[in-house]
């Protein structure tokens, strides 16, 4: 059986779009990686079925966040090289760029992907901004990348990687992620590094409210200062949670089929999307993992629309602040807006979408 697996040609296939919360290591295509492994270049079987097993949550497989980061570990692993590292960043573009995506924020997690030949943090940084750049200009999408630290790393690992941040601010680099099991590992001992990049002028994003409850979210704004929140949707467990991130304008950065593919919900109609909507919260849609959770972020509207019922306007209003809140200086955020607001005519989104499968 070939490897590719094609969906039905999303209806917002044509819209441009902003993503702000993808991960590399999560977008990598799975006909590189047969290719690769097919000629003894990474650590993964060379059979197009097997090799899906080991870094896609398939259907009929456990559903939880063990079963879901294991899925990272093996493709943490592929980083074998510094031209592999290169041509995966420049694929992860290319293809965000295809779904017409027009601002991308790509997360990258340094001290995994060094982890794989021992690598130098510093180095891992040049090569990806260096692809990251080329890539972009080539296929004309503005970038922010988005170095991330993994819960489980060390706090000394988080201020290398700080430190990196802000070196190469004028390089691509737009904020600094805090990412991982938030669950097993708390975020207090990072705290002290991501105060400090965001008083030196970087954005920070904090993932929580994903795998762990209201509290990570109160966390991560209160203790790092976050306005923006990678998931965040247990929030509306605590109603005076709820209260303070309107009150203090706090954006979440919510992936329906990653929610599902890591046992966060048990269906898309059961995201609580609509309801944070409903409380005014501010949120945006993104595609988080396009190859481990078989989607795009054109799939996600859909699935926005068809699974969740959310409106047009919705959908519209939640890109537009995806424009607003990017990590983009001021000017670039205009033009940004400009852009989405010259789109180009879709007909019958609604009927088209929700001829749609909502499952993943």
């Amino acid at each position: 059986m070939p490897l590719p697996r094609t969906r039905p040609i999303s209806s917002f296939h044509q819209l441009p779009k902003v993503d702000l919360h993808r991960h590399l290591e999560g977008s990598l295509r799975l006909a590189t990686l047969l290719e690769l492994a097919q000629h003894g270049r990474i650590p993964l079987p060379p059979d197009g079925d097997v090799l899906r097993s080991h870094v896609q949550v398939c259907p009929g497989e456990p559903v939880s966040s063990e079963h879901f980061l294991h899925k990272f570990k093996a493709v943490r692993a592929v980083f074998t090289a510094p031209d592999i590292i290169q041509r995966l960043t420049r694929e992860a573009i290319a293809d965000a760029a295809a779904d017409h995506i027009i601002h991308l924020e790509l997360h990258f997690t340094p001290a995994a992907i060094a982890e794989a030949q021992a690598f130098e943090l510093a180095d891992v940084f040049e090569w990806v901004l260096a692809a990251g750049r080329e890539q972009a200009r080539a296929s004309g999408i503005s970038l922010g990348l988005i170095p991330s630290v993994n819960r489980h790393e060390s706090p000394m690992i988080a201020e290398q990687v700080a430190d990196l941040a802000l070196h190469h601010r004028d390089d691509g680099v737009v904020a600094l992620s805090l990412a991982g099991d938030e669950a097993r590992y708390g975020g207090g001992p990072f705290a002290n590094a991501f105060r400090k990049t965001a008083r030196a002028g970087l954005g920070l994003t904090i993932h929580a409210g994903e795998w762990d409850g209201a509290a990570s979210v109160r966390q991560a704004i209160e203790e790092f200062g976050a306005r923006r929140i990678g998931h965040g949707i247990r929030i509306l467990e605590d109603p005076d949670l709820v209260a303070l991130a309107r009150e203090q304008g706090v954006m979440f950065e919510v992936c329906l089929s990653s929610n599902v593919a890591s046992g966060v919900v048990p269906d898309i109609a059961t995201h609580p999307l609509k309801r944070m909507l409903q409380q005014d919260l501010l949120v945006t849609l993104n595609s988080d993992d396009p190859t481990i959770c078989g989607t795009s972020l054109s799939r996600e509207y859909d699935l926005a629309l068809a699974g969740q019922q959310a409106t047009r306007d919705m959908l519209w209003s939640m890109l537009q602040l995806s424009a607003r809140r990017s990590f983009l200086p001021e000017e670039g955020r205009k033009v940004l807006l400009e852009k989405l607001n010259a789109r180009p005519p879709l007909r019958n989104w609604e009927a088209e979408a929700a001829t749609l499968h909502t499952s993943l």
